[in-house]
């Protein structure tokens, strides 16, 4: 009971230490079961482990075979995870360096790997590549968290983004086949018995996965699963998949479960959202024990295998060899320049399907007497810690070094996509502003696409935004909903990271008719709120610019559009296209010569003269001196 109690409390504390120290989890779990597993054997004085997974007479957690049966179910959920966040959509537009990654690179590391590992340890042909299978895969799970917080330019994170999730199911099936490769002997049938093996795999995979995703869907769709057993109805079909494909064909459950996470992600399923909420969580969990126990089952011997300096040699072939010929040969004609392949090249942290699966062949080959099969999970447990330290610990000042840190992040998030959010953000998409739109209501967030516009159906309630790294370049923020609560909750929560060349928020009725209360993160001016920008935005679907010809030009502008309700200015051009966001206290803004007033409502027919806005900048100022002597008499 302390074991298990203890394993969930660890597993849980590491993943707090990795969100505050914004590194991936991997690193503090494979530190954490290296401590109280091969490691504590140095402190007791039998000997034995703090933490055992396999039970051995009087201690540990799982007897015989069960741990096996754990790794591969948590492994299917977690795969299950990733496919249902994958998109057709977003998979068209990756760019061919992206499919060629998960083809070509995917071949460059298998054998450069394979080779390395033969040559290197003397390892058999046969487990040289099941290692090489095993290192293949890079992960979500790992990529994202070290990318999160490097403001990179969009096409690079979304390639590492993108690579990580695709080649997740491909890693695995390569290494399922090359492990029946190896449980099957002799001659001629060991080739016609592999080549059925993976027959079947894909066969029985991708039958299974497809047919239930379209059953599950249906039954969803048709309201047949009350909602209160949503979540885990669909954990259970995922588990009897995996379960019932691995039954007719041995090793085809991974597949099977990846297959029907894409399918059932790609369909318009009503509660999809909740459904991959409840999947993360249980991923998380399950990540957290699965990897406290596999590195916890390791033994100090096996450790001192790979302590010496053909560890480190093969760790620097896959990692400064493999992986950028990899990327080379990949990117050819893809218009990277050679900075950003330097910057891919180096970041490929190895994650969650590499350990997990290594672990699981590790142990099955180590009980079959495969030789060197105990070299397979020290070995791949070193290239996933040793690769997510070195990445976690150099990106950032490795983006600053070749040249690909965004130095100015002047993307704009806009929360909330109603129709005046979408008609300014389509402006600023149109001015070579990057613009993302975010909303909780499906039909906004399809209408801003519509438009050509980047839209992400989100709450600010939630973290998904905080762990999307293809907001690496935003550094404004804009609430613009209609909810002030929501408003002030998304300046709270995300003016540090996405507003930190500046986060404004509409300002409330309440506030708009109170002229005392002019707040500092105030968006546009202090008489327009979410009602009035709607109603104007309807009035006048138009977004016009007028040229500046002075600062008091701009003010006297300013006042005359807090008089008419029809007119509310939005942005300051500059001379070079540069689009300033204009705040309540709007008098702060630096005007240039050439200049321009970007304003939603009817057009301004007539030029204002400089004696006209001078005059009525003049009369705002007398206004506020009258008012404020009055409040100190």
């Amino acid at each position: 009971m302390v074991e298990l109690a203890g394993l969930v409390i660890l597993g849980i504390l590491a993943q707090w230490v990795a969100w505050k120290t914004k590194t991936p989890a991997i690193l503090p779990l494979i530190l954490i079961g290296l401590l109280v597993g091969p490691l504590s054997t140095l402190f007791t004085d039998d000997g034995s482990k703090w933490l055992e997974p396999i039970w051995n007479g009087e201690v540990g957690i799982f007897p015989g075979e069960s741990l096996f049966y754990f790794v591969s179910l948590a492994i299917a959920i977690i795969l299950f995870e990733g496919g249902l966040t994958l998109r057709k959509s977003e998979i068209g537009n990756i760019g061919p360096v992206i499919i060629k990654l998960i083809s070509v690179g995917v071949v460059v590391t298998f054998f450069g790997a394979g080779l390395a590992a033969h040559f290197i340890y003397g390892f058999s042909w046969q487990i040289s590549f099941l290692f090489s299978s095993l290192i293949i895969v890079t992960g979500p799970t790992v990529i994202s968290p070290i990318l999160r917080n490097i403001p990179l330019k969009k096409h690079v994170s979304s390639i590492l983004k993108w690579e990580g999730i695709l080649i997740d199911p491909i890693g695995a099936l390569i290494a399922v086949l090359m492990y029946e490769f190896i449980m099957v002997e002799g001659g001629q049938d060991f080739t016609r018995t592999a080549l059925t093996e993976f027959g079947k795999i894909l066969l029985f995979g991708f039958t299974f996965g497809f047919t239930f995703a379209h059953i599950l869907a249906q039954l969803i769709k048709r309201n047949i699963i009350p909602h209160y057993l949503l979540n885990v109805f669909t954990l259970a079909t995922v588990l009897g998949v995996f379960v019932l494909a691995d039954i007719f064909a041995h090793e085809s459950g991974l597949l099977a479960v990846v297959v029907m996470g894409m399918v059932m992600g790609n369909q318009n399923l009503p509660n999809i959202k909740e459904l991959l909420y409840f999947k993360e969580s249980l991923s998380v969990l399950l990540i957290s024990i699965l990897f406290i126990l596999l590195a916890a089952n390791i033994e100090y011997s096996e450790l001192m295998l790979i302590y010496n300096w053909k560890a480190l040699l093969l760790f620097g072939v896959v990692m400064l060899i493999v992986r950028p010929l990899g990327v080379w040969l990949s990117s050819i004609n893809s218009g990277l320049r050679w900075n950003e392949k330097i910057f891919i090249s180096w970041v490929g942290p190895r994650g969650i399907v590499a350990a997990g699966i290594a672990s699981l062949f590790g142990l099955k080959l180590v009980r079959e007497g495969v030789e060197g099969a105990e070299f397979i999970t020290p070995l791949v447990f070193m290239i996933v810690l040793f690769s997510v330290l070195l990445n976690a610990t150099t990106a950032r000042i490795f983006a600053r070094l070749v040249g690909v840190f965004i130095k100015n992040a002047e993307g704009i998030l806009i929360i909330g996509a109603s129709s005046s959010s979408r008609l300014i953000a389509k402006y600023l998409h149109d001015n070579g502003r990057h613009v993302v739109l975010v909303d909780n209501n499906a039909d906004n967030v399809y209408k801003a696409k519509d438009l050509g516009l980047e839209a992400i159906e989100g709450s600010v309630y939630q973290d998904d935004l905080l762990n999307n790294i293809e907001l690496n370049d935003v550094g404004y923020l804009m609430a613009m909903t209609g909810n002030s609560d929501i408003n002030k909750t998304a300046i709270n929560k995300f003016q540090k990271q996405f507003g930190e060349k500046g986060a404004f928020r509409l300002i409330s009725s309440d506030e708009m008719n109170d002229p005392e209360v002019n707040p500092s993160e105030g968006l546009f001016s202090h008489t327009d709120d979410y009602i009035k920008l709607t109603e104007v935005a309807r009035k006048f679907a138009d977004i016009h610019e007028t040229r500046l010809n002075s600062k008091e030009h701009y003010q006297g502008l300013l006042e005359i559009s807090k008089s008419d309700a029809e007119i509310i200015p939005l942005f300051v051009k500059s001379p070079d296209g540069n689009l300033r966001i204009i705040p309540s206290h709007s008098a702060e803004v630096q005007i240039s010569e050439g200049s321009k007033l970007v304003y939603l409502g009817k057009k301004i027919t007539k030029e204002i003269n400089r004696e006209e806005t001078k005059e009525s900048y003049n009369e705002a100022v007398d206004d506020l001196e009258t008012e404020r002597e009055k409040q100190n008499h």
